[in-house]
């Protein structure tokens, strides 16, 4: 008896989602913006429809009053929505793109090419720059310049028209890049900031702060198998710098740190150097016996590893090494943390270069 082939599989019903090219740098400070300057816009969209000097014709009085709804209701839609799906689909661009047509459209419609009327591109243009990646941001001041050109191309003669397009557009772009170019500097003081944050400037490991963040991660949620916590102390460390000098002391630290790397797992496991010669391994998910089992091993990669000096002669290196671990509920970090220094000062006193578990 043949087997019935399977019937078509109903695709899945996944979010559309557009290309990073035109997303927001941070959706939600996007996002609050956004609404703020779309507020805005149609208040003073609403006041330059009283006061105009011009005679609008019955369709241009109409689509400005809608014109201001459909900008409070946009600015409503993007309150509500959250700001992360709304970047997904690309609507922060959109709403850029549609702002420029909306402007010019009216411009058209009301036969106005004053200054005044042109002013509105700096809303979406502005709001673009301080928000949007740098090709969203070319996508935009693009729109903004074509979409311009064209409105008063049809209702200025040609000279007069490409003269304001010129102008407003040299406006328009020197606005765009002198913001993007502030928001690049300021984006790479903080990645600087940020990285002298967490990662440590002699050796690479993650820093005390980083350790600690993590450690707080691992234990707020249940992991399974429990979290385990190595401290390592490196052996008579004072008397190697006593002996060769400082910078051998720091070279000791970059070579221990690389030979410990070599043994750490960055996937699932956080390898710090909290101060001084004090490092740390913080293993989630990973019971007792393993913990002191890959303690173990650093031990052995340590010996296995003598540093060779500036005068070729290789410096033996010896840690002691301390292992705690807290069952998958707990989350007594600071209980943790005694215990594995409890467990690393029991390693030092019974002689060092080697590995103490603290009780279970």
């Amino acid at each position: 008896m043949s087997t019935p082939r399977p019937g078509p599989r109903r695709a899945d019903v996944r979010e559309v989602s557009i290309g990073a090219f035109v997303r927001a740098r941070e959706p939600e400070a996007a996002a609050r913006s956004a609404v703020l300057i779309l507020v805005v816009a149609a208040l003073v969209l609403a006041a330059f429809n009283v006061v105009q000097p011009l005679a609008y014709t019955t369709v241009a009085t109409i689509a400005g009053r809608a014109a201001v709804g459909l900008v409070l209701a946009i600015a409503g839609a993007v309150a509500l929505a959250p700001a992360a799906r709304l970047d997904r689909m690309g609507v922060f661009a959109m709403i850029a793109v549609g702002g420029v047509l909306l402007i010019c459209g009216l411009n058209v419609l009301t036969e106005d090419p004053s200054a005044a009327s042109q002013a509105f591109l700096a809303f979406p243009v502005l709001w673009a720059a301080s928000h949007l990646r740098r090709s969203a941001v070319v996508l935009v001041t693009s729109a903004a310049v074509c979409a311009n050109g064209v409105a008063l191309t049809l209702l200025l003669p040609f000279d007069a028209a490409m003269t304001d397009v010129v102008f407003l557009g040299a406006v328009l772009v020197v606005m765009a890049v002198l913001i993007v170019r502030a928001n690049t500097t300021q984006a790479r003081l903080v990645a600087a900031l940020q990285e002298q944050l967490t990662v440590d400037s002699l050796t690479g490991l993650a820093t005390r702060r980083a350790f600690d963040g993590a450690l707080e991660a691992a234990m707020s949620r249940s992991v399974p198998g429990g979290t385990a916590l190595v401290l390592i102390d490196v052996d008579s460390f004072k008397a190697i710098n006593d002996t060769h000098g400082h910078p051998v002391g720091d070279d000791v630290l970059v070579h221990l740190a690389a030979a410990l790397s070599s043994r750490v797992r960055a996937e699932d496991a956080v390898l710090s150097r909290l101060g001084g010669d004090e490092l740390a391994v913080l293993m989630p998910g990973c019971d007792r016996a393993v913990a002191a089992h890959r303690a173990g091993d650093l031990l052995e990669a340590v010996r296995a590893a003598p540093m060779t000096m500036a005068d070729g002669t290789l410096l033996a290196l010896s840690i002691s090494v301390g292992v705690a671990h807290v069952p998958q509920h707990s989350d007594d970090r600071r209980g943790l943390y005694t215990a594995a220094d409890a467990a690393l000062y029991d390693a030092k006193r019974t002689g060092r270069g080697r590995v103490s578990v603290a009780a279970a």
